[in-house]
């Protein structure tokens, strides 16, 4: 016996899910009440029922909230930038001490061999 396709409104599904999840009738009580699939029934829950948010993230935002995340992620990359910059000059400074004690023989990075470079100078 060929079976009739029935298409429900939202509403209808939405009741149908929420007697299921009050535990008011089982899926499968529910199945044979209103001859509905199960397989019907287990779309309609994935897609209707309350369970279908358990394991996601629902984040709600106000514009202004969306406004103060884009500045902040903005400030975030210029201060990402400003680091590697720091850094870089800090490296810099490094590598210039190094040629320098190398080529001189003192030692710049103490202020002794600042003391050692001026006599030198003098002299």
């Amino acid at each position: 016996m060929a079976r009739t396709m029935y298409r429900y409104s939202n509403a209808f599904k939405q009741k149908v899910i929420k007697e299921i999840e009050g535990g008011m009738i089982t899926i499968a009580e529910a199945s044979r009440i209103y001859e509905i699939s199960l397989q019907s029934l287990y779309n309609w829950i994935k897609d209707y029922g309350k369970d279908h948010l358990i394991g996601k993230v629902v984040w709600v935002q106000k514009r202004d909230e969306v406004d103060k995340i884009k500045k902040l992620e903005a400030e975030k990359r210029q201060l990402e930038a400003a680091l590697a910059k720091a850094h870089l000059d800090n490296f810099c400074l490094e590598s210039l001490m190094s040629v320098v004690e190398e080529k001189y023989g003192i030692s710049v990075k103490k202020n002794s061999g600042l003391k050692e470079l001026k006599q030198d100078a003098s002299r």
